[in-house]
C-alpha cells in the first residue's frame, strides 16, 4: 500500500457526503477479546481455531453482525470476558449483557434469541447505550488514526466506550456507534466527541455527523436526513417511519410524522433516488483498486 494514500483524507477532501453509509445490521453479538485483532478478527485473533469457525459460521446462519471489542488502552479484564446481544429497530430495541467465564462460552449460545423483536432475556437487560469506536488497524489505518484519538477523549470525559473491530465505511473514520439503537456517526473529531454523547443521552442528533441508522435501508436512512434538514428536527425520536414505496432498490418514497415542533405534528413525504458517483474513489486503504460508491438524491420532498 502507499503510505501516502488514507482513505478517510481522501473522502473528506472530496467532501464525500455520509448520507446513507450506515452500515446494514439488525442483529449483533459484540464480544471481548482483548486483542491483538488481524485483519479477519474472528479468524486472526486469539480465538481458538474450533471457536472462530463455530461464530463466524453461526454468525452467517442467523444473520448477525459479529464484532471483537476491548477495553480502551487494551486493559485486560479482571475476571471473565463481556459479551453484550443487541437487537436494533427504531422501536423494538434490545440490548443485554452477558459475563463469559471464556470466549468458547459463547458457543452454547441458542443465536436463534437474536431474532426476536423482544428482549430474550439471556443475559441481563442493559439500559444505557452501548459506544463502539471503531480502532480496527489491521482492517485500514485509517480506523486506527482517527478511532484512538476519540476513544482517548471520551474516556477523558468520563464516558463508558469500548474500542471495536470494523463496523464499515473505513474513510468516514472516526466512527462511532450506539446500540441497542445502530445510530452511527462518521468524521467524529475528538474534540466533538464527548458533545456528541452528550447531544445523544439528551436526546438529539448531531446531524453534521449523523451517517444513518443500521436498522434503515440506505434510501430510508437518506430520506430521513433530508427530513431532518428540511425540518431542522434534531431529536433522537423526532422522525418516526410511517411507510415506503419503493420503484426497484434505486428510488423509494418515504412518509415520515416529524413531531416536537411548536407548531405541533407535520407529516412529510421525501422522494429519493440513489445513483453512482461521477467517479471512482478511495473506498479503502487497503483496496486494491478504486471502486464508484452510491451517492443518494433529494428528488421531491412535500409537507402533507
Amino acid at each position: 500500500m502507499d503510505e501516502r494514500v488514507r482513505c478517510a483524507e481522501e473522502s473528506r477532501a472530496r467532501s464525500e457526503p455520509l448520507i446513507g453509509t450506515a452500515s446494514r445490521v439488525t442483529s449483533w453479538v459484540v464480544l471481548e477479546q482483548p486483542g491483538p485483532w488481524g485483519p479477519e478478527p474472528v479468524v486472526d485473533s486469539q480465538l481458538e481455531h474450533w471457536l472462530s469457525a463455530t461464530l463466524l459460521r453461526r454468525a452467517k446462519d442467523h444473520r448477525v453482525r459479529m464484532l471483537l471489542i476491548r477495553r480502551p488502552g487494551w486493559r485486560k479484564p479482571d475476571g471473565g470476558l463481556r459479551c453484550y446481544l443487541a437487537r436494533s429497530g427504531r422501536e423494538r430495541r434490545w440490548l443485554e449483557a452477558l459475563d463469559l467465564d471464556a470466549a468458547a462460552d459463547l458457543a452454547d449460545l441458542d443465536w436463534s434469541v437474536m431474532r426476536s423483536g423482544e428482549a430474550p432475556g439471556v443475559g441481563r437487560a442493559v439500559d444505557e447505550p452501548l459506544y463502539l469506536v471503531c480502532t480496527h488497524g489491521r482492517h485500514d489505518p485509517c480506523c486506527a488514526d482517527h478511532g484512538r484519538p476519540l476513544v482517548a477523549a471520551l474516556v477523558d470525559a468520563g464516558i463508558p466506550v469500548w474500542e471495536s473491530t470494523h463496523v464499515g465505511g473505513d474513510r468516514f473514520a472516526g466512527n462511532l456507534v450506539c446500540l441497542p439503537e445502530g445510530v452511527y456517526f462518521g468524521r467524529v473529531p475528538p474534540a466533538s466527541g464527548p458533545d456528541i454523547v452528550a447531544a445523544y443521552e439528551a436526546g438529539r442528533l448531531v446531524l453534521d455527523h449523523f451517517r444513518g441508522r443500521s436498522c434503515d435501508p440506505p434510501l430510508v436512512q437518506a430520506a430521513e436526513l433530508y427530513t431532518r434538514q428540511a425540518t431542522g428536527a434534531d431529536g433522537r425520536d423526532a422522525v418516526a417511519l410511517e411507510s415506503v414505496v419503493g420503484d426497484g432498490e434505486d428510488r423509494a418514497a418515504v412518509s415520515f410524522l416529524v413531531t416536537g415542533s411548536e407548531s405541533g405534528p407535520s407529516r412529510w413525504r421525501v422522494h429519493v433516488s440513489r445513483q453512482r458517483a461521477e467517479a471512482a474513489e478511495q473506498l479503502s486503504c487497503h483496496a486494491h483498486r478504486r471502486a464508484v460508491p452510491w451517492r443518494y438524491r433529494l428528488d421531491r420532498i412535500d409537507s402533507r
